[in-house]
């Protein structure tokens, strides 16, 4: 490819001001400390206080806890619904144990105990409230917690007529949202990426033998137990089949926010069983269609602590949130990023195939990937080890600025920039010879050392505002002028 390599070196500017993980705020979670006979032991234990002694424990939880958490009395409800199964007589315990029953078997969790960081910005759906000559925004960011659990936060904010960035107010709570299961699912899509997992056989052919062209959740919870009656299916291989039908199934869900709740409670948290160990490295964009309609997209990284399942998240408003499956060869590893419109009619993604090289791809369908070829391998010394997307490319009349990671001694992460054609972004017309960001002797210690990182940056006025975060702990931002980024590529200003 022919690269027209700039010569002068231009670093981004790091604006004051540190974006740290507020460890105060937390969700509940339930708390089930060990299998049904132990349910039951603490079940009754509790059941054989009296009701002073219940009162008053009861009355200690809610001083100590209710302040904490919005609804706390619907989270203890919530929970002791999980294990009253267990509880014996369940239908005439009085509120107050439900209560005190839910409270033993919560938790609390600190989504941000560990680290705020990797973020992305896109400008807010909704521009009522922003000042003359600015913009509103959401930034989000990857919080992990205890046992390394992450989970996608959101921030909000405006970049004022001379870009300065001010961040809304913080809430003192996280909200949860509500959870639904996606309840129809097309047989052929649900097949394909079943064969794709390397999960299709006799079972999976007689299941789909069972469903319609599509087909609902309880619908394919009921086949599933249909096929306990098929003897020549073998008992091992029928329920690795069917967990795998069901774990896909269970992995393609929306979750809904209240609209009265700030963007910065709401917590898209691991749900499920493919996620299990964290959501990872979520990329926003705003993507405008053919007709000039807008939708929000991220892809993310699905991890269950041994695998990994690149999945799409679609919202307008960012209070409902739909996440689908990514499907395709082309979609098996990590560090997907969507381009923010279609090209020659197709959809265009960045990927990383090999944690090497960086990858584009383009497909006719947004959940559908099946080819991939290498957009850039590493040239410098910064980058010799890995180079990578950096969020999803941002468009210019010269180019699409694509931001960039890469890798080098001592496993030390910078940040660069790429120039790619406009009309053909396979092609690298430009690149920055030196990275724009690395890590300061201030940024460098931390959770991952010698890190600079950023899912994605947005232009305001003139100039590239990139969050990025440094040592996966903290975040910042830093600005360059798009003139002066672009003047450095020989040939593209």
């Amino acid at each position: 490819m022919d690269v027209n390599i700039q010569k002068p070196n231009i670093v981004a500017r790091k604006r004051s001001g540190v974006i740290r993980a507020e460890k105060s705020r937390v969700i509940t979670r339930p708390y089930i400390p060990g299998p049904a006979n132990r349910i039951k032991s603490v079940i009754n234990r509790v059941l054989g206080l009296s009701d002073e002694e219940i009162q008053m424990l009861l009355d200690q939880v809610m001083l100590e806890f209710s302040d904490r958490h919005r609804h706390f009395k619907k989270s203890l409800e919530s929970n002791y619904r999980k294990i009253e199964h267990c509880v014996p007589d369940n239908g005439n315990i009085t509120q107050e144990k439900r209560h005190l029953l839910g409270a033993y078997f919560t938790s609390e969790y600190s989504v941000e105990a560990a680290a705020l960081f990797n973020p992305s910005i896109v400008v807010h759906p909704n521009q009522k409230e922003a000042p003359e000559g600015g913009t509103r925004f959401i930034m989000s960011f990857r919080a992990t917690g205890e046992g390394h659990i992450s989970s996608i936060e959101f921030r909000s904010g405006v970049i004022d007529k001379d870009n300065g960035v001010f961040f809304d107010p913080i809430s003192d709570y996280i909200e949860t949202p509500e959870l639904s299961i996606n309840r129809t699912y097309n047989k052929h899509l649900f097949n394909l990426k079943l064969n794709e997992m390397g999960a299709c056989n006799d079972v999976t052919a007689s299941l789909f033998n069972k469903l319609g062209d599509e087909f609902i959740f309880e619908t394919l919870e009921e086949k599933i137990a249909e096929l306990d009656w098929e003897p020549h299916l073998d008992p091992a291989r029928r329920k690795d089949a069917t967990d795998m039908a069901m774990w896909l199934a269970r992995s393609n869900y929306i979750v809904k926010f209240h609209s009265n709740y700030r963007i910065s409670e709401r917590v898209i948290f691991p749900v499920s069983e493919n996620e299990s160990k964290g959501i990872e490295d979520a990329r926003f964009v705003r993507f405008t269609d053919d007709d000039g309609s807008v939708v929000y997209y991220a892809t993310y990284t699905a991890y269950n602590g041994f695998i990994i399942m690149p999945q799409l998240i679609e919202t307008k408003d960012f209070e409902t949130f739909k996440i689908i499956t990514l499907n395709g060869k082309a979609v098996q590893n990590k560090g997907m990023a969507l381009f923010p419109r279609k090209i020659d009619g197709k959809y265009a993604m960045l990927s990383r195939q090999d944690g090497e090289n960086n990858y584009i791809m383009f497909s006719d369908n947004i959940h559908f990937w099946q080819e991939s070829e290498i957009l850039r391998t590493p040239t410098r010394p910064w980058e010799f080890v890995q180079i990578g997307n950096c969020g999803s490319p941002i468009e210019t009349p010269n180019g699409w600025l694509l931001l960039t990671h890469g890798v080098g001694p001592m496993r030390k992460y910078c940040m660069g920039i790429d120039l790619l054609d406009l009309r053909d972004p396979s092609k690298v017309i430009g690149r920055l010879d030196e990275p724009i960001l690395e890590p300061t002797d201030d940024e460098r210690e931390g959770y991952v050392p010698n890190v600079v990182y950023s899912c994605g940056g947005m232009i305001h006025n003139g100039e590239l505002i990139i969050p990025y975060a440094s040592a996966d702990q903290r975040s910042g931002i830093a600005t360059i002028p798009v003139q002066e980024l672009l003047s450095r590529f020989v040939g593209a200003g």
